[in-house]
């Protein structure tokens, strides 16, 4: 039972690719390595749903007892008034409240519990997509999620924790459309710390900093846009799609992340400094 759901908490699981040719995002968990991290503590398969709480964290109240780990951004966690660790397994009694506090570092958060959130899935997953609207809607108060079979829990910790990451310099390949820049636009790219806007979401981080002067004006037919690819709209500030994005923009892409440093963007708070490294 959903007692504080706060300001943007969804179910989530691995996403649903495979269906960007019909229009459809992948989305799923926004950093993906802490969902799959608080599945493996509590025994449940890695594409098992959670789910993502934003900032201010929830508090949940279960009516069965259940095995419960809490992963990503860094906050308080309790039971019942007592404070536990994150990254471990965590025994909740039936009857008992988990509260998931602020974030201190990180924004986003991850609550998995023994047999993964059984909502109902859409085209192969229980994913909220808050652009698209596919999934079950976002969390509110007095909401009810069913649980599903209880796996064999692993109960250990994660070697070092799973912090959010610290490193703010993202690797960033050229894109398919780089050559649309001037040569000091793509300096200026690496050479800039960029500040994460409060306008930021689960589609897209945006930056604030300098604008990129491009060397082709006019508009360009909408392209295939995959996650992790750093957009750059008629203003000239750079935005970085996460994992509601769409599947097609009409600005130019100037680059795209590696894998893995998509969950820096993920886990990076209004006000935080990112820089871009280009690769390859």
């Amino acid at each position: 039972e959903v007692l504080r759901a706060g300001p943007l908490t969804t179910v989530q699981d691995l996403g649903r690719p495979g269906w960007a040719h019909l229009g459809v995002p992948r989305s799923g968990a926004v950093d993906l390595p802490a969902l799959r991290a608080a599945n493996r503590i509590v025994g449940n398969p890695p594409g098992a749903a959670g789910l993502e709480t934003t900032l201010t964290g929830c508090a949940l109240r279960f009516t069965t007892a259940s095995l419960v780990a809490v992963t990503g951004a860094r906050s308080r966690v309790t039971v019942d008034g007592r404070e536990l660790a994150q990254d471990h397994a965590v025994e909740v009694a039936a009857g008992a409240v988990l509260e998931v506090g602020a974030a201190t570092i990180g924004v986003r958060g991850y609550v998995a519990v023994s047999g993964g959130v059984a909502v109902d899935p859409v085209l192969g997953s229980r994913s909220t997509d808050t652009l698209s609207g596919l999934g079950p809607p976002r969390l509110r108060d007095g909401m009810r999620l069913p649980l599903g079979d209880i796996g064999e829990p692993v109960g250990d910790q994660l070697p070092g924790g799973a912090a959010p990451l610290v490193r703010h310099e993202l690797r960033l390949h050229r894109g398919l459309r780089h050559d649309w820049f001037t040569a000091d636009a793509l300096d200026l790219l690496a050479s800039t710390e960029w500040t994460v806007s409060p306008a930021s979401n689960r589609v897209a981080a945006r930056l604030d900093g300098p604008s990129l002067r491009r060397a082709v004006e006019g508009e360009l037919p909408s392209e295939g846009i995959v996650l992790g690819a750093v957009q750059v709209p008629t203003d000239g500030k750079p935005l970085v799609f996460l994992a509601d994005h769409p599947t097609t923009g009409g600005y130019p892409v100037v680059g795209v992340l590696e894998p893995e440093d998509v969950q820096v963007v993920a886990q990076s708070r209004p006000g935080a400094q990112l820089r871009f490294h280009l690769v390859g």
